[in-house]
């Protein structure tokens, strides 16, 4: 028997989409207020993008190869291999970086909140998109809604 799939909770949709915004934000205001020169600030500016776009591609790859999507074991090692790199680059910079130990722990805390609710997020969008499709597998759910 199959079991029934159940869509996300709306308090968990809102919950992953606030840490998302709350920790690139708080992230991206770090940068802004600091006394970094500017191509500092690009390059955590940089990490943080690289670490999000890395995150959601592992959530995305490892749930396809779940659901029986193929996925090629190179772009999934490289999934792995950017998102421990974009940690390691992070983890580079902040420990060479002339910040205080407090704003060290602020950005890497803020990162993995990052990274984190990404992953939430892009669950929380695949669940939805799969449960409207199995409630309507023919597509009048969406024509409905216009």
């Amino acid at each position: 028997m199959k079991p029934q799939l159940q869509p996300p909770t709306g308090a968990f949709v809102g919950a992953s989409w606030a840490a998302l915004f709350i920790g690139a934000l708080t992230y991206l205001a770090g940068i802004w207020n600091s006394t970094m020169q500017l191509n500092e600030q690009g390059y955590y500016f940089t990490v943080l993008m690289y670490g999000l776009f890395s995150a959601v591609s592992l959530q995305k790859s490892v749930r396809d190869k779940l659901e029986g999507i193929p996925v090629t074991g190179i772009y999934f090692g490289l999934c792995w291999l950017s998102l421990g790199l974009s940690i390691l680059l992070l983890a580079i910079g902040l420990w060479n970086a002339t910040l205080g130990w407090s704003e060290k722990g602020f950005f890497a805390m803020a990162f993995l909140l990052s990274l984190f609710a990404a992953v939430a997020v892009q669950k929380n969008i695949r669940d939805i998109a799969l449960f409207k499709k199995e409630a309507d597998p023919l597509g009048h759910f969406e024509s409905q809604e216009k």
